[in-house]
């Protein structure tokens, strides 16, 4: 059988570390950089799998920890895997489960054979490990999953992200050896913390591994930007070039600009849906909080710039509107419109990479978004 994933470097930026790439699925290839929006439990909230192919969504991630609990993956598995069940015919990411497990705190227990936990939907009890994260995923059938690992906190401890790696990297093998599906590209995931020296020696541990790509976990969880592009820039060049390069929960904008000058090629977050369902839009010129008593009677777009659905058929003072009344239609147009920009904000970024000009289209962006 051929190979579940496979990752072409197109093209690299003469001036910063970013790179354009190509990976090809079993569900179809998937120009990088790329944001991935999030469907938690099947579903990108408020959207529907033809209004996500219209705004230019190539791949989707969907939560394994949910999923386990509810519909289940047994039932998924029935029904034909993750893309007959949501009726989406492109690629699928799973993640672990890990991160939300451990975001669990006191619900949940840690030991070198998996984790004990109480569900957050009803308290039942429930263990996941490395081999039950496999057999979940491979279940879900999604065309990327991920190994079960520990995301430690921020701030932690050195001693205690040390163990955390080093039970990352025996939990990987163990996800390695129980992986079944040949059509499946499982992913390894570089821990550490914000420690240079654990950072190198995780990356040491899962790269020798030989996966078919690998994730930069641990970031994104309350540590301040500068630290999170110091990780990344010493933590990018340790992976291999041939293979592509995942930073796990990030979704800003700005963030997504700097991710890919540091190297990265894939992102997910949920970020841009959940805001947008409590009023916050992302523009050209920087975040709108449609909300405030100053689009009222604002009778333009919310940025003129962009072509969404949205933009193209609604004025910020009927945006502000719906939200003050409560209108499911606010969440949706809402929705539409934060994940068509940063869509449309890595196909420009990939516009720019293949003619090299990548470093000044950031600079002009971040100038304009406000982070400059």
């Amino acid at each position: 059988m051929e190979q579940a994933l496979k990752y072409q470097l197109i093209k690299k930026c003469s001036t910063t570390k970013g790179r354009l790439g190509k990976i090809t699925t079993p569900h179809g290839e998937i120009e990088t950089p790329i944001f991935m929006p999030v469907g938690t439990q099947a579903t990108v909230k408020t959207m529907t799998p033809e209004e996500l192919k219209e705004i230019g969504a190539q791949i989707i991630l969907s939560n394994t920890y949910h999923l386990y609990l509810r519909p289940g993956h047994d039932l998924v598995k029935e029904a034909g895997g993750l893309h007959n069940f949501m009726n989406w015919d492109r690629p699928i990411l799973t993640d672990s489960g890990g991160f939300q497990v451990f975001s669990l705190g006191d619900l949940r227990q840690i030991s070198e054979e998996g984790v004990d936990f109480r569900s957050h939907l009803d308290g039942s009890k429930h263990f996941i490990s490395p081999e039950r994260a496999m057999e979940i995923q491979n279940d879900l059938g999604a065309d990327i999953i991920m190994a079960f690992d520990e995301c430690p906190p921020y701030p932690c401890e050195y001693d205690y992200a040390k163990s955390s790696l080093e039970r990352t990297t025996r939990w990987a093998e163990r996800c390695k050896a129980a992986h079944k599906r040949e059509d499946q590209a499982l992913f390894g995931i570089v821990q550490g913390s914000t420690y240079q020296e654990l950072r190198e020696q995780s990356a040491r541990e899962i790269t020798a591994l030989d996966f078919p790509g690998y994730a930069i976990g641990g970031l994104s969880v309350g540590e301040p930007k500068e630290i999170m592009h110091q990780v990344l820039d010493y933590t990018v060049p340790l992976l291999p070039e041939d293979k592509p390069r995942y930073l796990m929960g990030v979704g800003a904008p700005q963030d997504l600009v700097e991710g890919v000058a540091r190297g990265i090629d894939m992102f997910d977050c949920v970020l841009p849906s959940r805001v947008a369902r409590n009023g916050t839009l992302f523009t050209s010129h920087g975040r709108v909080v449609i909300k405030n008593a100053q689009y009222a009677r604002d009778f333009t777009p919310l940025d003129p710039e962009c072509g969404c659905y949205t933009c193209r058929n609604y004025t910020k003072a009927y945006l502000r509107h719906l939200f003050k009344a409560e209108e499911i239609l606010g969440l949706r147009l809402a929705t539409i419109h934060n994940l068509h920009f940063l869509l449309d904000l890595m196909e420009k970024i990939r516009g720019s990479l293949a003619e090299d000009r990548f470093s000044s289209f950031a600079e002009e962006f971040l100038i304009k978004y406000g982070e400059r």
